[in-house]
């Protein structure tokens, strides 16, 4: 894939960018280095490859370091809400902002 001026220049305007010609050269030239990346990587066969959770684990084994999953602090809400100028039923009560 390859991009135009044409291109760059629909691309700033939705971006509301206001670029220069010489800004513009030099972002078509960025882009198109970026698409043609993005190609070579799609030409990449990844059929039977499994994902990776982080990179180490493609050269060394990762044992993955998980808590159990139980409540380690006490409810706080009263002590949270001292500060709070408005408070109903736990809640805190802010001003309507949509009408």
């Amino acid at each position: 894939m390859s991009l135009t001026l044409d291109d760059v220049s629909r691309i700033a305007n939705l971006a509301r960018l206001e670029l220069q010609p010489a800004e513009s050269q030099a972002l078509l030239g960025n882009l198109n280095d970026f698409f043609k990346i993005v190609d070579q990587m799609s030409a990449v066969d990844t059929a039977g490859v499994e994902p990776l959770y982080t990179p180490l684990s493609a050269i060394q084994q990762v044992q993955l370091r998980l808590r159990d999953d139980v409540v380690t602090e006490s409810n706080q809400r009263e002590l949270n809400q001292r500060s709070a100028p408005a408070v109903e039923d736990g809640l805190f009560l802010v001003p309507k902002v949509i009408e």
